[in-house]
């Protein structure tokens, strides 16, 4: 055919176009969220799709290093993520799927986003220690039904009892969340969980929402009774549900641009806005611990008899890192003597490291302030009130 054609139109045929395949690999995956179930059968889709590109075009690539390293790094990260090399493969043309109940895949189609999604994070654990979506972390009463989050897409409310008699200090006991109907993504599913009733279902008894072959709203659990998480694939949006002795903890990762849209009336969020200074365990710069006082909280102190030194040991344990989370951990022993706090702590962390979207502030850190410093001082527990509040304004 070459004989017969122009030499300009021979080159152009057989140009190596390995930086196409990357480009479209690269399209296919900045849509997913590795948070989300599904990723890695997505992600597999893509890899052999990024394959199959460069088969095609193995005879004119032949010569190009950038053409090997490609397949050399296909084939090391298929092995990575256990992918088979026959299978379904992502279209190479992601800008035309019609996905409408993928948020990724639906914002950048739209143009909402110029790039991937911002994601924001919060988590309530412990006695209640709150991470709001500003990164900022408090200790709070809050006792009753409080809304965490109720923006368009999404509510849901905690109630906290008290923990220790004589003590401020609650921790929660129920969990109500409501998904709200969404196009045809999904009529609305509420789930509730209490205090030895952790369902792997939603209040109607199903396990899902929407068109069940899309899975664009479900619920998975990962240990019977204990810990069940929920992925609303149409917002982006994933909910960890756990119970750790008598109380339930609870981590969410949401768009930041769902996560904010609310109306005025709806500005008692204590993921966006934190607890009211009136709520906050930590007001006047003191924490109640019941170390004296009362007869109520000396009877409490005597049933959990917990040092500084023992609950600093006890947590280090299972926390390495002296970061705020150790922090709450050692308060949470010296309030309660409980030491389900301790697993609830370590869990909170895990849940920043799965679902918080920038490592660098996965650990915040208490500035100028250390369990080691504390051990000296003659004021034991007093002293740890000083250096979580350090670490909690």
């Amino acid at each position: 055919l070459c004989l017969v054609l122009h030499v300009g139109d021979c080159q152009l045929q057989t140009h190596c176009r390995i930086q196409k395949c990357t480009t479209d690999f690269v399209a296919l995956t900045s849509l997913l969220n590795p948070a989300l179930d599904g990723f890695d059968v997505e992600f597999c889709k893509a890899l052999r799709a990024y394959s199959a590109c460069t088969y095609r075009n193995s005879k004119v690539c032949r010569g190009n290093l950038v053409y090997h390293s490609a397949v050399l790094g296909i084939s090391d990260l298929m092995s990575q993520r256990n992918c088979s090399k026959d299978g379904p493969t992502s279209s190479t043309n992601p800008e035309v799927t019609h996905e409408p109940c993928h948020y990724g895949a639906r914002a950048q189609r739209a143009g909402e986003q110029p790039s991937p999604p911002a994601y924001l994070f919060c988590g309530l654990f412990g006695d209640p220690h709150l991470r709001t979506f500003k990164d900022h972390f408090q200790t709070c009463k809050v006792e009753g039904a409080w809304p965490l989050i109720d923006n368009n897409y999404l509510s849901v409310q905690v109630t906290n009892v008290p923990v220790v008699p004589g003590s401020s200090a609650t921790a929660t006991n129920k969990i109500t969340i409501i998904f709200k109907s969404y196009q045809d993504c999904t009529e609305q599913k509420v789930y509730q969980a209490v205090t030895d009733d952790l369902p792997a279902a939603f209040v109607d008894g199903t396990t899902s929402g929407g068109d069940g072959s899309t899975k664009s709203l479900r619920i998975v659990e990962k240990v019977s009774g204990k810990y069940v998480e929920m992925h609303a694939r149409y917002m982006g949006t994933t909910v960890y549900v756990r119970q750790l002795g008598r109380y339930l903890t609870l981590a969410i990762r949401m768009p930041q641009e769902l996560a904010m849209a609310y109306e005025e009336s709806q500005d008692l969020q204590l993921c966006v806005n934190g607890c009211p200074s009136g709520e906050r365990i930590d007001a006047s710069g003191h924490l109640p611990l019941p170390v004296a006082g009362p007869p109520a909280m000396a009877a409490a102190r005597a049933r959990a008899p917990y040092t500084l030194e023992s609950a600093t040991s006890a947590c280090h344990e299972k926390m390495l890192v002296k970061d705020i989370y150790f922090y709450s951990c050692v308060f949470d022993l010296l309030t309660t003597g409980d030491a389900n706090f301790t697993a609830a702590a370590q869990s909170a962390l895990r849940d920043v490291e799965a679902l918080h979207p920038r490592r660098e502030r996965w650990h915040i850190f208490p500035s100028g302030a250390g369990a080691a410093g504390a051990r000296h001082s003659p004021g034991l527990a007093l002293s740890v009130a000083a250096v979580v509040l350090g670490a909690l304004l």
